[in-house]
């Protein structure tokens, strides 16, 4: 059987954004800022996507900024509030110790130019407390910027009340709703959200597209410089199939996220119960508050690089975290900030599930887990050590 479990990582493309993609890619081929009529049409599919994901988020087409990707609409909300923050002497950023590293290489960079940046804790449970952002908000605070969910651990993030005390505060607010969007509602409105980062591909748009929403009054520094596009703030020809795949697959996604969230949240907390059956396991991050489709579990004396392999020959993809780290050998700074050891860390498995997995496959993957998990461990020297000191050798 073969099982795709890595939906956080990317997803598949869908059939009503590939076809609602193809007119662009053959027909409707015209450059969007041309005068002519198949340029006219491009640019009315650009109009369209815009309304699309803008009304999804409850914002104005206005706001709705199209990027490359989420990393590239992180890059442009930080660094552009650090720009125009300074100038009025404001050079202080909140974030969190287990950000996405498209905010937390951008913060620390920022340290570079004399920006301090405090880390808020995120707890055993993976949620940021919204009393440690209160307090941890000074006169100079530029931006605080908190991820929507985790994108290993799935936790949401209590992001409405977070803008509520930013917006109280005269703050700045950016999420990074990567995870977020297309699975969760958002309404950047009600949720007093000034700015948020979101993906395609993560809810079965196409990949190399994203966007940014900007609360109108920010008016951040353009990202590139040259034509009009994006209303002058990022030039450069639109791609114009991608904005429509990403703006058909988040509209599909919103239209059936009650019955696909309820689906997946089954399935999660099946396959949750069946792993947790495994000796030394443990859930990471709030079993409550958590994406509908993401388990992470972490299992002593067990490197998780071998379990993915021994997965992979089972026919299941999975991950030990984010795919954006995938080439290293550092525990991942997630697990690391709920508190989980180095060697406990090591051992994590990342299943991300979507509205096509099955409850056959959740099964196959709990018989899989356990078999994986026995043979790893009879050739561990660190699960060795754990028996004998546990007097179980």
């Amino acid at each position: 059987m073969q099982v795709y479990a890595d939906n956080a990582a990317t997803t598949k493309l869908s059939k009503t954004a590939l076809d609602a993609m193809m007119p662009y890619l053959t027909d409707i081929y015209g450059n969007a800022s041309s005068l002519y009529k198949i340029g006219q049409e491009a640019h009315h599919g650009v109009q369209h996507a815009r309304e699309t994901v803008a009304k999804v988020l409850n914002a104005d087409p206005s706001e709705v900024f199209f990027t490359s990707g989420g990393s590239e609409a992180d890059n442009w909300a930080i660094k552009g509030v650090a720009e125009m923050m300074a100038k009025k002497g404001k050079k202080h950023i909140i974030t969190s110790a287990f950000e996405h590293h498209a905010v937390l290489h951008t913060v620390q960079k920022l340290e570079k130019y004399g920006f301090e940046v405090t880390y808020l804790p995120v707890y055993e449970n993976g949620i940021v407390h919204v009393e440690d952002v209160k307090n941890a908000i000074r006169d100079d605070t530029a931006l605080v910027t908190i991820m929507y969910a985790n994108n290993e651990i799935g936790t949401i993030q209590p992001i409405a009340e977070i803008g509520a005390v930013c917006r109280e505060k005269g703050v700045l607010f950016h999420t990074d709703a990567v995870q977020a969007a297309g699975h969760v509602p958002i309404d950047v409105r009600a949720q007093n959200i000034d700015m948020l980062s979101m993906s395609a591909h993560k809810f079965h748009g196409p990949k190399g597209i994203g966007a940014l929403y900007c609360r109108k009054g920010i008016r951040l520094p353009n990202l590139i410089e040259g034509g009009a596009q994006e209303s002058g703030r990022r030039a450069g020809t639109e791609s114009v199939y991608a904005m429509v795949g990403m703006a058909a697959a988040l509209k599909e996604a919103s239209d059936h996220m009650a019955e696909n969230a309820a689906h997946m949240t089954k399935l999660r907390d099946r396959l949750i119960d069946g792993l947790l059956k495994i000796d030394s396991s443990r859930l990471n991050g709030d079993r409550e508050h958590r994406l509908p489709g993401n388990v992470n579990v972490s299992f002593e004396g067990v490197e998780g690089e071998s379990l993915l392999l021994y997965l992979d020959m089972k026919g299941v993809s999975a991950s030990s975290g984010s795919a954006c780290t995938s080439g290293s050998l550092d525990p991942s700074h997630v697990l690391l900030a709920i508190g989980l050891p180095h060697e406990v860390a090591h051992g994590s498995l990342r299943l991300s599930l979507c509205e096509s997995n099955t409850e056959e496959e959740i099964d196959y993957i709990i018989s899989c887990v356990p078999e994986i998990i026995d043979r790893l461990r009879s050739m561990s020297p660190l699960w060795e050590r754990i028996q004998k000191e546990r007097g179980n050798a």
